[in-house]
């Protein structure tokens, strides 16, 4: 699987049509219009997400692997 940085990621999802609705330090939180998921994306500096945290943040915004 393909690494990416949190930063990055933040980008995809937003193009995706999520939107930032807070930061909590370095973590960035992101809801969807008519959806409960919050996503909780971590962004320290341009360090890779971890790949098991990776796989989930995917699985809740409903992105593939092709996407990225």
């Amino acid at each position: 699987m393909k690494s990416i940085s949190g930063k990055k990621f933040c980008k995809l999802i937003e193009e995706k049509g999520w939107i930032l609705k807070r930061i909590n330090g370095s973590h960035h939180i992101y809801n969807k219009p008519g959806s409960d998921i919050l996503l909780v994306i971590p962004v320290h500096k341009n360090d890779d997400l971890k790949i098991g945290l990776l796989k989930s943040l995917m699985k809740l915004s409903e992105i593939e692997e092709a996407d990225l």
